[in-house]
Protein backbone atom coordinates (compact mmCIF):
# COMPACT_ATOMS: atom_id res chain seq x y z
CA UNK A 1 0.00 0.00 0.00
CA UNK A 2 1.78 3.38 -0.81
CA UNK A 3 0.50 7.16 -0.65
CA UNK A 4 -0.12 9.04 -3.95
CA UNK A 5 -1.14 12.09 -4.91
CA UNK A 6 -4.23 12.67 -7.51
CA UNK A 7 -5.12 15.50 -9.99
CA UNK A 8 -8.92 16.20 -9.95
CA UNK A 9 -11.23 19.04 -11.36
CA UNK A 10 -11.00 20.81 -8.24
CA UNK A 11 -7.15 20.51 -7.05
CA UNK A 12 -5.09 17.43 -5.65
CA UNK A 13 -6.03 14.96 -3.01
CA UNK A 14 -4.10 12.67 -1.15
CA UNK A 15 -5.28 9.07 -2.21
CA UNK A 16 -3.74 5.23 -0.89
CA UNK A 17 -3.51 2.87 -3.70
CA UNK A 18 -2.78 -0.84 -2.68
CA UNK A 19 -2.74 -3.78 -5.14
CA UNK A 20 -2.91 -7.35 -5.00
CA UNK A 21 -0.14 -9.90 -5.13
CA UNK A 22 0.41 -11.64 -8.48
CA UNK A 23 -0.18 -10.46 -11.60
CA UNK A 24 -3.33 -8.43 -12.95
CA UNK A 25 -5.27 -7.30 -14.49
CA UNK A 26 -7.81 -7.11 -11.46
CA UNK A 27 -11.16 -4.93 -10.88
CA UNK A 28 -10.30 -1.76 -9.70
CA UNK A 29 -12.15 -0.87 -6.09
CA UNK A 30 -12.38 2.60 -5.05
CA UNK A 31 -12.85 3.16 -0.79
CA UNK A 32 -15.12 6.25 -0.10
CA UNK A 33 -14.06 7.03 3.96
CA UNK A 34 -16.97 8.16 6.84
CA UNK A 35 -16.83 11.58 8.62
CA UNK A 36 -13.78 10.40 10.62
CA UNK A 37 -11.65 10.36 7.51
CA UNK A 38 -8.53 8.67 6.68
CA UNK A 39 -8.08 6.43 9.55
CA UNK A 40 -6.51 3.12 10.51
CA UNK A 41 -10.09 1.04 10.00
CA UNK A 42 -10.02 2.74 6.26
CA UNK A 43 -6.22 1.58 5.56
CA UNK A 44 -7.38 -2.05 7.09
CA UNK A 45 -10.30 -2.71 4.71
CA UNK A 46 -7.72 -1.08 1.30
CA UNK A 47 -5.38 -3.72 2.55
CA UNK A 48 -8.30 -6.67 2.75
CA UNK A 49 -9.28 -5.25 -0.67
CA UNK A 50 -6.38 -5.63 -2.57
CA UNK A 51 -5.73 -9.56 -0.54
CA UNK A 52 -8.96 -10.16 -2.22
CA UNK A 53 -8.12 -9.39 -5.14
CA UNK A 54 -8.88 -5.88 -6.16
CA UNK A 55 -6.83 -3.13 -7.36
CA UNK A 56 -7.95 -0.48 -4.70
CA UNK A 57 -7.51 2.94 -4.28
CA UNK A 58 -9.27 5.52 -1.50
CA UNK A 59 -8.94 9.18 -1.87
CA UNK A 60 -9.01 11.47 1.07
CA UNK A 61 -11.96 13.90 0.55
CA UNK A 62 -10.37 16.19 3.57
CA UNK A 63 -7.50 16.60 1.37
CA UNK A 64 -8.37 20.53 0.75
CA UNK A 65 -9.14 21.00 4.47
CA UNK A 66 -11.93 19.45 6.79
CA UNK A 67 -14.29 22.25 7.22
CA UNK A 68 -14.14 22.97 3.65
CA UNK A 69 -14.74 19.49 2.34
CA UNK A 70 -17.19 18.98 4.51
CA UNK A 71 -19.61 21.74 3.41
CA UNK A 72 -18.97 20.44 -0.02
CA UNK A 73 -19.71 17.23 0.98
CA UNK A 74 -23.10 17.96 2.62
CA UNK A 75 -24.18 20.48 -0.18
CA UNK A 76 -23.62 17.16 -2.78
CA UNK A 77 -24.76 14.82 -0.43
CA UNK A 78 -28.43 17.27 -0.01
CA UNK A 79 -28.74 18.28 -2.94
CA UNK A 80 -27.26 17.13 -6.26
CA UNK A 81 -25.32 14.46 -7.31
CA UNK A 82 -22.45 16.71 -8.29
CA UNK A 83 -19.80 18.97 -7.11
CA UNK A 84 -16.38 18.76 -5.64
CA UNK A 85 -16.22 15.51 -3.57
CA UNK A 86 -18.14 13.65 -6.45
CA UNK A 87 -15.37 14.74 -9.03
CA UNK A 88 -12.80 13.51 -6.29
CA UNK A 89 -14.23 10.04 -6.16
CA UNK A 90 -14.64 10.03 -9.91
CA UNK A 91 -11.13 10.88 -10.12
CA UNK A 92 -9.98 8.33 -7.93
CA UNK A 93 -12.03 5.58 -10.30
CA UNK A 94 -10.08 7.26 -13.42
CA UNK A 95 -6.59 6.54 -11.88
CA UNK A 96 -8.01 2.93 -11.55
CA UNK A 97 -8.78 2.36 -14.57
CA UNK A 98 -5.58 4.36 -16.04
CA UNK A 99 -3.51 1.29 -14.80
CA UNK A 100 -2.47 -1.33 -17.07
CA UNK A 101 -3.31 -3.53 -14.74
CA UNK A 102 -6.76 -2.76 -14.22
CA UNK A 103 -9.62 -4.99 -16.42
CA UNK A 104 -11.33 -1.95 -17.10
CA UNK A 105 -14.09 -2.82 -14.34
CA UNK A 106 -14.30 -1.18 -11.40
CA UNK A 107 -16.94 -0.95 -8.51
CA UNK A 108 -17.13 1.58 -5.06
CA UNK A 109 -17.54 1.01 -1.62
CA UNK A 110 -18.71 3.69 1.00
CA UNK A 111 -18.95 4.18 4.98
CA UNK A 112 -22.17 6.22 6.05
CA UNK A 113 -21.00 9.63 4.23
CA UNK A 114 -19.19 7.84 2.28
CA UNK A 115 -22.09 5.18 1.63
CA UNK A 116 -24.03 8.28 0.35
CA UNK A 117 -21.50 9.22 -2.65
CA UNK A 118 -21.26 5.47 -3.53
CA UNK A 119 -24.95 5.86 -4.18
CA UNK A 120 -24.47 9.35 -5.82
CA UNK A 121 -21.86 7.71 -8.29
CA UNK A 122 -23.71 4.52 -8.79
CA UNK A 123 -24.75 6.39 -12.05
CA UNK A 124 -21.69 8.14 -13.28
CA UNK A 125 -19.58 4.64 -15.00
CA UNK A 126 -19.30 1.85 -11.95
CA UNK A 127 -20.17 -1.72 -12.38
CA UNK A 128 -21.44 -2.20 -8.74
CA UNK A 129 -22.13 0.05 -5.58
CA UNK A 130 -21.61 -1.44 -2.40
CA UNK A 131 -22.94 1.48 0.06
CA UNK A 132 -22.50 0.84 3.88
CA UNK A 133 -25.61 2.63 6.14
CA UNK A 134 -25.76 5.39 3.25
CA UNK A 135 -26.55 8.76 4.23
CA UNK A 136 -28.20 9.98 1.11
CA UNK A 137 -30.91 12.60 0.71
CA UNK A 138 -33.31 14.06 -1.42
CA UNK A 139 -35.36 12.06 -4.49
CA UNK A 140 -33.30 8.74 -4.29
CA UNK A 141 -35.28 7.76 -7.66
CA UNK A 142 -34.14 11.08 -9.73
CA UNK A 143 -30.06 10.52 -8.02
CA UNK A 144 -30.28 6.85 -8.92
CA UNK A 145 -31.44 7.27 -12.57
CA UNK A 146 -28.96 5.17 -14.13
CA UNK A 147 -27.41 3.26 -11.57
CA UNK A 148 -25.12 0.36 -11.69
CA UNK A 149 -26.47 -2.83 -9.56
CA UNK A 150 -25.88 -2.25 -5.73
CA UNK A 151 -25.35 -4.29 -3.20
CA UNK A 152 -26.73 -2.15 0.19
CA UNK A 153 -25.82 -3.39 3.95
CA UNK A 154 -28.09 -1.36 6.75
CA UNK A 155 -28.66 -1.39 10.77
CA UNK A 156 -32.25 -2.24 11.88
CA UNK A 157 -31.05 -0.36 15.09
CA UNK A 158 -29.13 2.90 13.35
CA UNK A 159 -31.50 5.95 14.59
CA UNK A 160 -30.08 8.20 11.90
CA UNK A 161 -31.12 5.87 8.74
CA UNK A 162 -34.82 5.31 10.00
CA UNK A 163 -36.60 4.52 7.11
CA UNK A 164 -33.27 4.65 4.26
CA UNK A 165 -33.73 0.45 3.06
CA UNK A 166 -37.15 1.04 2.10
CA UNK A 167 -36.75 3.78 -0.04
CA UNK A 168 -33.83 2.65 -1.76
CA UNK A 169 -35.48 -0.59 -2.27
CA UNK A 170 -38.09 1.18 -3.82
CA UNK A 171 -36.65 3.61 -5.66
CA UNK A 172 -34.09 1.21 -7.59
CA UNK A 173 -36.97 -1.71 -7.91
CA UNK A 174 -38.68 1.26 -10.03
CA UNK A 175 -35.92 2.29 -12.23
CA UNK A 176 -34.89 -1.77 -12.59
CA UNK A 177 -31.53 -2.49 -10.88
CA UNK A 178 -30.66 -4.61 -9.65
CA UNK A 179 -29.90 -4.89 -6.54
CA UNK A 180 -29.60 -6.66 -2.66
CA UNK A 181 -30.27 -4.70 0.65
CA UNK A 182 -29.98 -6.45 3.50
CA UNK A 183 -30.72 -5.22 6.89
CA UNK A 184 -29.03 -6.40 10.02
CA UNK A 185 -31.08 -7.29 13.28
CA UNK A 186 -29.90 -6.14 16.78
CA UNK A 187 -26.97 -3.58 15.41
CA UNK A 188 -26.99 -0.46 14.60
CA UNK A 189 -24.86 2.15 12.60
CA UNK A 190 -20.98 1.75 11.92
CA UNK A 191 -21.44 -2.42 12.56
CA UNK A 192 -18.87 -2.83 9.93
CA UNK A 193 -16.01 -0.55 10.95
CA UNK A 194 -13.51 -1.29 13.53
CA UNK A 195 -12.87 1.38 15.59
CA UNK A 196 -13.24 1.91 19.64
CA UNK A 197 -15.95 3.05 21.08
CA UNK A 198 -17.12 4.18 24.64
CA UNK A 199 -18.42 0.83 26.18
CA UNK A 200 -21.42 2.85 27.48
CA UNK A 201 -22.50 3.14 23.98
CA UNK A 202 -21.58 -0.07 23.17
CA UNK A 203 -24.85 -1.31 25.34
CA UNK A 204 -26.63 -0.20 22.14
CA UNK A 205 -25.32 -1.97 19.73
CA UNK A 206 -23.32 0.99 18.29
CA UNK A 207 -19.62 0.30 16.93
CA UNK A 208 -18.54 -3.18 15.50
CA UNK A 209 -20.44 -5.89 15.11
CA UNK A 210 -18.55 -8.99 13.92
CA UNK A 211 -21.09 -10.97 12.68
CA UNK A 212 -23.24 -8.62 10.83
CA UNK A 213 -19.64 -7.53 9.28
CA UNK A 214 -18.58 -11.05 7.99
CA UNK A 215 -21.77 -11.70 6.49
CA UNK A 216 -22.28 -8.08 4.71
CA UNK A 217 -18.55 -8.49 3.33
CA UNK A 218 -19.22 -12.10 1.82
CA UNK A 219 -22.21 -10.63 0.14
CA UNK A 220 -20.19 -7.96 -1.49
CA UNK A 221 -17.84 -10.19 -2.59
CA UNK A 222 -20.11 -12.44 -4.38
CA UNK A 223 -21.87 -9.31 -6.06
CA UNK A 224 -18.44 -7.96 -6.89
CA UNK A 225 -17.56 -11.72 -8.08
CA UNK A 226 -20.20 -11.35 -10.45
CA UNK A 227 -20.04 -8.12 -11.82
CA UNK A 228 -16.08 -7.18 -11.99
CA UNK A 229 -14.85 -9.84 -13.43
CA UNK A 230 -14.33 -10.53 -17.17
CA UNK A 231 -12.87 -8.71 -19.97
CA UNK A 232 -12.34 -5.06 -20.49
CA UNK A 233 -15.03 -2.93 -21.01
Amino acid sequence: MKTIELTAPDGRLEAVLARPSGEGPWPGVVVIHDGVGFSADLRRTVGMLADYGYLTIAPNLFSRGRVRCIRAIFRALAFTGDGPPVRDVLAARDRLVAEPDCNGRTAVIGFCMGGGFALLVAPKGFDASAPFYPSLYGDYRAVLDGACPVVASYAQRDPILIGAPRKLDEALTELGVEHDIKVYPKVTHAFANVTPVDPLLRVTGLGYNEDASRDAWQRIFSFFDTHLTGAEK
